[in-house]
């Protein structure tokens, strides 16, 4: 995983903003919220998750399939990221 760490910093604004979002949804509801807002809030975190969930992506799919010269093991990073959409995407 040594392209996360190359990644550090184009990947930490991203889990910050997310924290934010997590935080406005726990203080909104904490008051007297709108139905549409904590909607919209949630809309936000699941759009932040997901942009955060491609760009590690992107970065595993470069560092451990396309450059992978053994069959097996790309076909093993393969399934592995089929299964970890599979899990998102239900």
């Amino acid at each position: 995983m040594t392209h996360l760490i190359h990644d550090v910093a184009r990947l930490t604004p991203r889990i910050r903003r997310l924290k934010g979002q997590v935080a406005a949804l726990e203080k909104a509801l904490a008051g007297q919220p709108e139905c549409i807002a904590v909607l919209t809030q949630i809309a936000a975190i699941r759009g932040a998750a997901q942009g955060l969930l491609l760009e590690v992506l992107e970065g595993h799919m470069q560092a451990h399939v396309a450059g992978e010269k053994n069959p097996a093991r790309r076909s093993a990073e393969v399934a592995a990221i089929h299964k970890v959409l599979r899990s998102y995407l239900k």
